[in-house]
Protein backbone atom coordinates (compact mmCIF):
# COMPACT_ATOMS: atom_id res chain seq x y z
CA UNK A 1 0.00 0.00 0.00
CA UNK A 2 1.33 3.43 -0.92
CA UNK A 3 2.56 5.56 1.95
CA UNK A 4 0.50 8.56 3.01
CA UNK A 5 2.36 11.87 3.10
CA UNK A 6 1.56 15.03 5.04
CA UNK A 7 -1.10 17.12 3.35
CA UNK A 8 1.39 19.72 2.08
CA UNK A 9 3.64 17.13 0.47
CA UNK A 10 1.80 17.30 -2.84
CA UNK A 11 0.40 20.80 -2.56
CA UNK A 12 0.96 22.82 -5.72
CA UNK A 13 0.95 26.61 -5.78
CA UNK A 14 1.25 28.49 -9.04
CA UNK A 15 2.47 32.02 -9.59
CA UNK A 16 1.08 34.59 -12.01
CA UNK A 17 4.56 36.20 -12.03
CA UNK A 18 6.20 33.03 -13.37
CA UNK A 19 6.63 33.45 -17.15
CA UNK A 20 6.73 29.70 -17.74
CA UNK A 21 3.55 27.96 -18.94
CA UNK A 22 1.40 26.32 -16.30
CA UNK A 23 2.44 22.75 -17.06
CA UNK A 24 6.13 23.66 -16.62
CA UNK A 25 5.29 25.27 -13.29
CA UNK A 26 3.53 22.06 -12.24
CA UNK A 27 6.55 19.91 -13.21
CA UNK A 28 8.89 22.27 -11.34
CA UNK A 29 6.82 22.06 -8.15
CA UNK A 30 6.80 18.26 -8.19
CA UNK A 31 10.55 18.12 -8.84
CA UNK A 32 11.15 20.43 -5.88
CA UNK A 33 8.95 18.27 -3.63
CA UNK A 34 10.89 15.15 -4.64
CA UNK A 35 14.29 16.81 -4.24
CA UNK A 36 13.39 18.17 -0.80
CA UNK A 37 12.09 14.79 0.42
CA UNK A 38 8.45 15.83 0.71
CA UNK A 39 7.71 13.16 -1.88
CA UNK A 40 9.68 9.92 -1.65
CA UNK A 41 10.17 7.10 -4.16
CA UNK A 42 7.01 4.99 -4.22
CA UNK A 43 4.66 7.74 -3.01
CA UNK A 44 1.41 8.10 -4.90
CA UNK A 45 0.56 11.51 -6.35
CA UNK A 46 -2.90 12.94 -7.10
CA UNK A 47 -4.62 11.72 -10.24
CA UNK A 48 -4.76 14.00 -13.24
CA UNK A 49 -8.48 14.56 -12.65
CA UNK A 50 -8.02 15.35 -8.92
CA UNK A 51 -5.13 17.78 -9.39
CA UNK A 52 -6.81 19.53 -12.33
CA UNK A 53 -9.92 20.01 -10.19
CA UNK A 54 -7.93 21.26 -7.20
CA UNK A 55 -5.97 23.82 -9.26
CA UNK A 56 -8.77 24.80 -11.62
CA UNK A 57 -6.79 23.64 -14.66
CA UNK A 58 -7.68 21.60 -17.70
CA UNK A 59 -6.88 17.90 -17.55
CA UNK A 60 -4.75 18.32 -20.68
CA UNK A 61 -2.45 20.78 -18.89
CA UNK A 62 -1.90 18.46 -15.92
CA UNK A 63 -1.58 15.41 -18.15
CA UNK A 64 1.18 17.09 -20.17
CA UNK A 65 3.06 17.88 -16.92
CA UNK A 66 2.73 14.26 -15.79
CA UNK A 67 3.92 12.98 -19.18
CA UNK A 68 7.03 15.18 -18.94
CA UNK A 69 7.73 13.98 -15.40
CA UNK A 70 7.36 10.37 -16.51
CA UNK A 71 9.62 10.87 -19.52
CA UNK A 72 12.30 12.37 -17.26
CA UNK A 73 12.10 9.49 -14.77
CA UNK A 74 10.31 11.27 -11.92
CA UNK A 75 6.92 9.51 -12.22
CA UNK A 76 5.77 6.06 -13.21
CA UNK A 77 2.26 5.14 -14.31
CA UNK A 78 0.78 1.93 -12.82
CA UNK A 79 -2.49 1.75 -14.70
CA UNK A 80 -5.58 1.71 -12.50
CA UNK A 81 -3.39 1.79 -9.35
CA UNK A 82 -2.47 5.41 -10.06
CA UNK A 83 0.63 7.52 -10.63
CA UNK A 84 3.64 7.23 -8.33
CA UNK A 85 7.04 8.79 -7.76
CA UNK A 86 9.36 6.38 -9.57
CA UNK A 87 10.52 3.81 -7.01
CA UNK A 88 13.93 3.64 -8.71
CA UNK A 89 14.76 7.26 -7.88
CA UNK A 90 17.23 7.80 -5.02
CA UNK A 91 15.83 9.31 -1.85
CA UNK A 92 15.97 13.04 -1.19
CA UNK A 93 19.07 14.59 -2.68
CA UNK A 94 20.14 18.00 -3.89
CA UNK A 95 17.96 19.40 -6.70
CA UNK A 96 19.17 18.47 -10.13
CA UNK A 97 18.93 20.25 -13.45
CA UNK A 98 15.49 20.05 -15.11
CA UNK A 99 16.82 17.36 -17.44
CA UNK A 100 19.88 15.23 -16.82
CA UNK A 101 21.96 13.53 -19.45
CA UNK A 102 20.77 10.05 -18.62
CA UNK A 103 23.14 9.13 -15.80
CA UNK A 104 21.57 5.67 -15.88
CA UNK A 105 23.20 5.23 -19.29
CA UNK A 106 26.69 5.72 -17.96
CA UNK A 107 27.20 9.47 -18.31
CA UNK A 108 27.69 11.25 -15.00
CA UNK A 109 26.67 14.85 -14.44
CA UNK A 110 29.57 17.20 -15.12
CA UNK A 111 28.98 20.72 -13.68
CA UNK A 112 29.45 22.41 -17.05
CA UNK A 113 27.55 19.88 -19.16
CA UNK A 114 23.99 20.69 -20.20
CA UNK A 115 21.69 18.62 -22.41
CA UNK A 116 21.93 19.71 -26.07
CA UNK A 117 25.12 21.63 -25.30
CA UNK A 118 27.35 22.44 -28.27
CA UNK A 119 31.04 21.78 -28.69
CA UNK A 120 31.38 18.73 -26.45
CA UNK A 121 32.37 15.23 -27.52
CA UNK A 122 30.56 12.22 -26.07
CA UNK A 123 32.09 12.23 -22.63
CA UNK A 124 30.58 8.85 -21.76
CA UNK A 125 32.28 7.16 -24.71
CA UNK A 126 35.88 8.20 -24.13
CA UNK A 127 38.17 5.17 -23.51
CA UNK A 128 39.13 6.14 -19.97
CA UNK A 129 40.68 2.78 -19.09
CA UNK A 130 43.03 2.90 -22.06
CA UNK A 131 43.85 6.53 -21.37
CA UNK A 132 44.51 5.85 -17.68
CA UNK A 133 46.81 2.97 -18.54
CA UNK A 134 48.83 5.20 -20.87
CA UNK A 135 48.92 7.95 -18.25
CA UNK A 136 50.24 5.53 -15.64
CA UNK A 137 52.83 4.17 -18.04
CA UNK A 138 54.03 7.67 -18.90
CA UNK A 139 54.15 8.61 -15.21
CA UNK A 140 56.56 5.75 -14.57
CA UNK A 141 58.91 7.22 -17.19
CA UNK A 142 59.19 10.59 -15.48
CA UNK A 143 62.75 11.40 -14.52
CA UNK A 144 64.78 14.49 -13.78
CA UNK A 145 65.36 15.09 -17.48
CA UNK A 146 61.59 15.61 -17.96
CA UNK A 147 61.24 18.25 -15.26
CA UNK A 148 62.75 21.14 -17.21
CA UNK A 149 60.87 23.67 -19.34
CA UNK A 150 58.98 22.15 -22.29
CA UNK A 151 59.80 23.08 -25.86
CA UNK A 152 57.71 26.09 -26.98
CA UNK A 153 56.76 24.41 -30.27
CA UNK A 154 55.66 21.15 -28.69
CA UNK A 155 56.96 17.66 -28.04
CA UNK A 156 58.66 16.37 -31.20
CA UNK A 157 57.11 12.89 -30.87
CA UNK A 158 53.61 14.41 -30.93
CA UNK A 159 54.48 16.75 -33.80
CA UNK A 160 55.66 13.75 -35.81
CA UNK A 161 52.43 11.83 -35.18
CA UNK A 162 50.27 14.83 -36.06
CA UNK A 163 52.19 15.35 -39.32
CA UNK A 164 51.79 11.68 -40.21
CA UNK A 165 48.08 11.70 -39.39
CA UNK A 166 47.41 14.81 -41.47
CA UNK A 167 49.25 13.30 -44.43
CA UNK A 168 46.88 10.36 -44.83
CA UNK A 169 43.69 11.86 -43.35
CA UNK A 170 43.69 15.38 -44.78
CA UNK A 171 46.12 15.10 -47.68
CA UNK A 172 48.57 17.57 -46.13
CA UNK A 173 52.23 16.98 -46.91
CA UNK A 174 54.01 18.66 -44.02
CA UNK A 175 57.12 18.15 -41.93
CA UNK A 176 57.04 17.78 -38.15
CA UNK A 177 58.86 21.12 -37.73
CA UNK A 178 55.90 22.84 -39.41
CA UNK A 179 53.59 21.59 -36.65
CA UNK A 180 53.26 23.79 -33.56
CA UNK A 181 51.45 22.37 -30.54
CA UNK A 182 49.41 24.97 -28.62
CA UNK A 183 47.16 25.11 -25.56
CA UNK A 184 43.97 25.43 -27.62
CA UNK A 185 42.54 26.95 -30.79
CA UNK A 186 42.68 30.48 -29.41
CA UNK A 187 46.37 29.98 -28.64
CA UNK A 188 46.90 28.89 -32.25
CA UNK A 189 45.15 32.03 -33.48
CA UNK A 190 47.18 34.15 -31.08
CA UNK A 191 50.40 32.67 -32.47
CA UNK A 192 49.26 33.40 -36.03
CA UNK A 193 48.32 36.98 -35.21
CA UNK A 194 51.57 37.66 -33.35
CA UNK A 195 53.59 36.25 -36.23
CA UNK A 196 51.85 37.60 -39.32
CA UNK A 197 49.22 40.20 -38.47
CA UNK A 198 49.98 43.89 -38.98
CA UNK A 199 47.94 46.67 -37.31
CA UNK A 200 45.11 47.67 -39.59
CA UNK A 201 44.94 44.40 -41.53
CA UNK A 202 41.39 43.40 -42.36
CA UNK A 203 40.10 39.87 -41.67
CA UNK A 204 37.25 38.16 -43.48
CA UNK A 205 35.18 36.30 -40.92
CA UNK A 206 32.36 33.88 -41.69
CA UNK A 207 28.89 35.18 -40.84
CA UNK A 208 27.49 33.27 -39.04
CA UNK A 209 30.70 32.15 -37.39
CA UNK A 210 32.08 30.85 -34.11
CA UNK A 211 31.43 33.61 -31.53
CA UNK A 212 34.31 32.69 -29.20
CA UNK A 213 36.82 33.08 -32.04
CA UNK A 214 35.12 36.29 -33.13
CA UNK A 215 35.33 37.83 -29.68
CA UNK A 216 38.91 36.66 -29.25
CA UNK A 217 40.02 38.28 -32.49
CA UNK A 218 38.19 41.47 -31.59
CA UNK A 219 39.97 41.49 -28.23
CA UNK A 220 43.24 41.65 -30.17
CA UNK A 221 41.99 44.85 -31.85
CA UNK A 222 41.79 43.22 -35.26
CA UNK A 223 39.47 44.52 -37.99
CA UNK A 224 36.85 41.88 -38.70
CA UNK A 225 34.64 42.03 -41.79
CA UNK A 226 31.61 39.70 -41.73
CA UNK A 227 31.28 37.74 -44.98
CA UNK A 228 28.05 35.79 -45.54
CA UNK A 229 27.89 32.01 -45.84
CA UNK A 230 25.52 30.06 -48.08
CA UNK A 231 25.16 26.38 -48.96
CA UNK A 232 28.57 26.48 -50.68
CA UNK A 233 30.46 28.11 -47.82
CA UNK A 234 31.91 31.62 -47.54
CA UNK A 235 30.79 33.86 -50.41
CA UNK A 236 34.22 34.94 -51.64
CA UNK A 237 32.82 37.41 -54.16
CA UNK A 238 30.98 39.21 -51.36
CA UNK A 239 34.19 39.33 -49.31
CA UNK A 240 35.97 41.00 -52.21
CA UNK A 241 33.20 43.56 -52.43
CA UNK A 242 32.96 44.33 -48.72
CA UNK A 243 36.64 44.33 -47.78
CA UNK A 244 38.86 44.30 -50.90
CA UNK A 245 41.99 45.18 -48.89
CA UNK A 246 41.67 42.46 -46.25
CA UNK A 247 44.78 40.33 -45.71
CA UNK A 248 43.31 37.39 -43.80
CA UNK A 249 40.33 35.05 -44.09
CA UNK A 250 39.30 32.78 -41.20
CA UNK A 251 37.22 29.88 -42.52
CA UNK A 252 35.84 26.46 -41.55
CA UNK A 253 35.63 24.85 -45.01
CA UNK A 254 35.13 21.19 -44.04
CA UNK A 255 32.14 21.64 -41.70
CA UNK A 256 31.21 25.31 -41.60
CA UNK A 257 30.72 26.48 -38.04
CA UNK A 258 27.78 26.54 -37.33
CA UNK A 259 25.85 25.67 -40.52
CA UNK A 260 27.75 22.39 -41.17
CA UNK A 261 27.90 23.05 -44.93
CA UNK A 262 31.01 22.10 -46.88
CA UNK A 263 32.78 24.74 -48.95
CA UNK A 264 32.45 23.87 -52.63
CA UNK A 265 35.50 23.21 -54.79
CA UNK A 266 34.69 26.32 -56.80
CA UNK A 267 34.69 28.52 -53.68
CA UNK A 268 37.90 26.89 -52.45
CA UNK A 269 39.59 27.72 -55.73
CA UNK A 270 38.28 31.30 -55.53
CA UNK A 271 39.56 31.73 -52.00
CA UNK A 272 43.00 30.33 -52.81
CA UNK A 273 43.22 32.61 -55.85
CA UNK A 274 42.33 35.62 -53.68
CA UNK A 275 45.08 34.70 -51.22
CA UNK A 276 47.68 34.14 -53.94
CA UNK A 277 46.91 37.39 -55.74
CA UNK A 278 47.72 39.65 -52.82
CA UNK A 279 50.05 37.51 -50.69
CA UNK A 280 47.18 37.11 -48.22
CA UNK A 281 46.64 34.46 -45.57
CA UNK A 282 43.89 31.89 -45.08
CA UNK A 283 43.39 30.43 -41.59
CA UNK A 284 41.75 27.03 -42.06
CA UNK A 285 39.99 25.89 -38.89
CA UNK A 286 39.56 22.11 -39.25
CA UNK A 287 37.83 21.71 -35.90
CA UNK A 288 35.63 18.66 -36.66
CA UNK A 289 36.19 17.62 -40.26
CA UNK A 290 36.31 13.97 -39.14
CA UNK A 291 32.57 13.99 -38.55
CA UNK A 292 30.67 13.63 -41.81
CA UNK A 293 28.12 10.84 -41.86
CA UNK A 294 27.33 10.30 -45.52
CA UNK A 295 30.74 10.76 -47.16
CA UNK A 296 34.47 10.89 -46.49
CA UNK A 297 36.01 14.10 -45.10
CA UNK A 298 36.71 16.52 -47.97
CA UNK A 299 40.13 17.54 -49.18
CA UNK A 300 41.54 20.29 -46.98
CA UNK A 301 42.36 23.74 -48.28
CA UNK A 302 45.92 23.20 -47.06
CA UNK A 303 46.21 20.15 -49.31
CA UNK A 304 45.20 22.30 -52.31
CA UNK A 305 47.57 25.13 -51.40
CA UNK A 306 50.46 25.42 -53.86
CA UNK A 307 51.75 28.82 -52.75
CA UNK A 308 51.94 28.43 -48.96
CA UNK A 309 49.08 30.80 -48.17
CA UNK A 310 47.10 28.50 -45.84
CA UNK A 311 47.63 28.16 -42.09
CA UNK A 312 45.99 24.93 -40.95
CA UNK A 313 44.64 24.61 -37.40
CA UNK A 314 43.21 21.61 -35.57
CA UNK A 315 42.32 20.63 -32.03
CA UNK A 316 42.06 17.55 -29.83
CA UNK A 317 39.12 19.07 -27.91
CA UNK A 318 36.41 17.63 -30.16
CA UNK A 319 38.03 14.27 -30.93
CA UNK A 320 39.35 13.48 -27.42
CA UNK A 321 38.21 15.81 -24.62
CA UNK A 322 38.26 19.60 -24.01
CA UNK A 323 40.09 19.47 -20.66
CA UNK A 324 43.17 18.22 -22.51
CA UNK A 325 43.73 21.77 -23.83
CA UNK A 326 45.87 20.73 -26.79
CA UNK A 327 45.63 22.00 -30.35
CA UNK A 328 48.01 22.40 -33.25
CA UNK A 329 48.92 24.68 -36.11
CA UNK A 330 50.63 23.79 -39.39
CA UNK A 331 52.66 26.77 -40.58
CA UNK A 332 53.95 27.31 -44.13
CA UNK A 333 57.48 25.96 -44.49
CA UNK A 334 58.75 29.41 -45.46
CA UNK A 335 57.44 30.87 -42.18
CA UNK A 336 58.63 28.21 -39.73
CA UNK A 337 61.50 30.40 -38.47
CA UNK A 338 59.15 33.32 -37.78
CA UNK A 339 56.70 31.05 -35.96
CA UNK A 340 59.48 29.53 -33.88
CA UNK A 341 60.62 32.98 -32.74
CA UNK A 342 57.06 34.06 -31.95
CA UNK A 343 56.36 30.86 -30.01
CA UNK A 344 59.45 31.40 -27.84
CA UNK A 345 58.35 34.93 -26.98
CA UNK A 346 54.67 34.27 -26.31
CA UNK A 347 54.70 30.89 -24.55
CA UNK A 348 56.79 28.66 -22.33
CA UNK A 349 55.22 25.68 -24.12
CA UNK A 350 52.46 23.23 -23.25
CA UNK A 351 53.02 20.67 -20.47
CA UNK A 352 54.78 17.73 -22.10
CA UNK A 353 53.24 15.00 -19.97
CA UNK A 354 49.88 14.96 -21.75
CA UNK A 355 51.56 15.60 -25.07
CA UNK A 356 53.49 12.37 -24.51
CA UNK A 357 50.31 10.49 -23.62
CA UNK A 358 48.56 11.73 -26.78
CA UNK A 359 51.61 10.75 -28.85
CA UNK A 360 51.45 7.24 -27.39
CA UNK A 361 47.66 7.15 -27.94
CA UNK A 362 48.26 7.91 -31.61
CA UNK A 363 51.26 5.61 -32.03
CA UNK A 364 49.42 2.57 -30.72
CA UNK A 365 46.48 3.11 -33.06
CA UNK A 366 43.96 4.10 -30.39
CA UNK A 367 43.39 7.52 -31.95
CA UNK A 368 42.22 6.15 -35.32
CA UNK A 369 40.07 3.49 -33.67
CA UNK A 370 38.49 6.10 -31.42
CA UNK A 371 37.66 8.33 -34.39
CA UNK A 372 36.04 5.43 -36.22
CA UNK A 373 34.00 4.49 -33.16
CA UNK A 374 32.87 8.07 -32.53
CA UNK A 375 31.89 8.64 -36.15
CA UNK A 376 29.50 5.68 -35.90
CA UNK A 377 28.25 6.70 -32.46
CA UNK A 378 27.56 10.29 -33.50
CA UNK A 379 25.68 9.18 -36.60
CA UNK A 380 23.45 7.12 -34.30
CA UNK A 381 22.95 9.89 -31.75
CA UNK A 382 22.23 12.41 -34.50
CA UNK A 383 19.51 10.06 -35.68
CA UNK A 384 18.13 9.76 -32.13
CA UNK A 385 17.66 13.51 -31.90
CA UNK A 386 16.47 14.04 -35.47
CA UNK A 387 13.84 11.28 -35.17
CA UNK A 388 12.64 12.58 -31.80
CA UNK A 389 12.29 16.12 -33.16
CA UNK A 390 10.16 14.88 -36.05
CA UNK A 391 8.07 12.71 -33.71
CA UNK A 392 7.40 15.46 -31.17
CA UNK A 393 7.12 18.47 -33.50
CA UNK A 394 5.78 16.73 -36.61
CA UNK A 395 5.68 19.08 -39.59
CA UNK A 396 6.39 22.00 -37.26
CA UNK A 397 10.14 21.56 -37.47
CA UNK A 398 12.78 21.52 -40.20
CA UNK A 399 16.34 20.23 -39.86
CA UNK A 400 18.34 22.46 -42.19
CA UNK A 401 21.90 21.22 -41.56
CA UNK A 402 23.47 18.41 -43.60
CA UNK A 403 24.63 15.17 -41.91
CA UNK A 404 27.90 16.51 -40.54
CA UNK A 405 29.40 18.03 -37.41
CA UNK A 406 28.31 17.66 -33.81
CA UNK A 407 25.02 19.56 -33.78
CA UNK A 408 21.78 20.11 -35.67
CA UNK A 409 20.51 23.40 -37.07
CA UNK A 410 16.72 23.46 -36.80
CA UNK A 411 13.93 25.87 -37.62
CA UNK A 412 10.58 25.74 -35.83
CA UNK A 413 7.44 26.90 -37.58
CA UNK A 414 4.89 29.10 -35.86
CA UNK A 415 7.13 30.36 -33.04
CA UNK A 416 6.23 34.00 -33.73
CA UNK A 417 9.06 35.29 -31.52
CA UNK A 418 12.83 35.60 -31.93
CA UNK A 419 14.75 32.36 -31.39
CA UNK A 420 16.77 34.28 -28.82
CA UNK A 421 13.70 34.16 -26.55
CA UNK A 422 13.62 30.38 -26.86
CA UNK A 423 17.33 30.31 -26.05
CA UNK A 424 16.84 32.41 -22.92
CA UNK A 425 14.02 30.26 -21.55
CA UNK A 426 15.83 27.07 -22.51
CA UNK A 427 18.86 28.26 -20.55
CA UNK A 428 16.75 28.82 -17.42
CA UNK A 429 15.33 25.31 -17.90
CA UNK A 430 18.80 23.77 -17.96
CA UNK A 431 19.27 23.19 -21.68
CA UNK A 432 22.47 24.04 -23.54
CA UNK A 433 21.05 24.85 -26.99
CA UNK A 434 21.86 28.18 -28.64
CA UNK A 435 20.05 30.53 -31.01
CA UNK A 436 21.79 30.97 -34.34
CA UNK A 437 21.53 34.75 -33.92
CA UNK A 438 24.29 34.68 -31.28
CA UNK A 439 26.69 33.46 -34.00
CA UNK A 440 25.95 36.33 -36.38
CA UNK A 441 27.66 39.70 -36.82
CA UNK A 442 25.73 41.35 -39.64
CA UNK A 443 22.12 41.19 -40.79
CA UNK A 444 20.78 37.68 -40.16
CA UNK A 445 20.49 35.67 -43.37
CA UNK A 446 19.18 32.55 -41.64
CA UNK A 447 17.55 31.92 -38.26
CA UNK A 448 17.19 28.85 -36.11
CA UNK A 449 18.43 26.90 -33.12
CA UNK A 450 21.64 24.92 -32.64
CA UNK A 451 21.18 21.62 -30.79
CA UNK A 452 24.16 19.49 -29.77
CA UNK A 453 23.52 15.75 -30.04
CA UNK A 454 26.82 14.15 -28.95
CA UNK A 455 25.63 13.40 -25.41
CA UNK A 456 22.08 12.35 -26.33
CA UNK A 457 22.66 8.73 -25.40
CA UNK A 458 19.30 7.12 -26.20
CA UNK A 459 16.02 7.56 -28.01
CA UNK A 460 14.26 7.98 -24.67
CA UNK A 461 16.61 10.81 -23.69
CA UNK A 462 16.13 12.44 -27.09
CA UNK A 463 12.35 12.29 -26.77
CA UNK A 464 12.42 13.77 -23.24
CA UNK A 465 14.56 16.65 -24.45
CA UNK A 466 12.28 17.31 -27.41
CA UNK A 467 9.19 17.34 -25.21
CA UNK A 468 10.91 19.88 -23.01
CA UNK A 469 11.92 21.96 -26.03
CA UNK A 470 8.39 21.93 -27.41
CA UNK A 471 7.05 23.11 -24.07
CA UNK A 472 9.56 25.96 -24.09
CA UNK A 473 8.61 26.94 -27.65
CA UNK A 474 4.92 26.90 -26.70
CA UNK A 475 5.65 29.13 -23.71
CA UNK A 476 7.53 31.62 -25.86
CA UNK A 477 4.78 31.65 -28.47
CA UNK A 478 2.08 32.16 -25.79
CA UNK A 479 3.93 35.19 -24.42
CA UNK A 480 4.40 36.76 -27.85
Amino acid sequence: MAKQKPEDATSITLSSEDIRPIYLQVTARFKAAIAEGRLAPGDRVPSVRALASELGLSRGTVNLAYQILAEEGYFEFRGTAGTFVDARRPKASAPSAPISIASSEGLKQWPEVRPLQLGLPALDAFPLKTWSRLVNREARKVGAEKLAYPGPAGLMALREHIAAYLTFSRGIACRPEQVFVTSGHRASLDLIMRTLYQPGDGIWFEDPGYPIVREFLLSLKTRLHPVPVDQDGMVVEEGRRRAPDARFAVVTPANQSPLCVMMSMERRAELLKWAEEGQRWIVEDDYDSEYRYNRRPPLSLKAMDRNERVLFTGSFSKVLFPALRLAYLVAPLSEVGNFERASRFMSAGCPEFHQAVVAEFMEQGYFIRHLKKMRSLYAERREFLADALREVFGDGIAIVSPPAGLHLVVQIRGVGSPYSKIGELAHTEGLGLQPLSSWQMGSPSISGLLLGFTNVASRQTARSLCIKLKAICTAVADHG
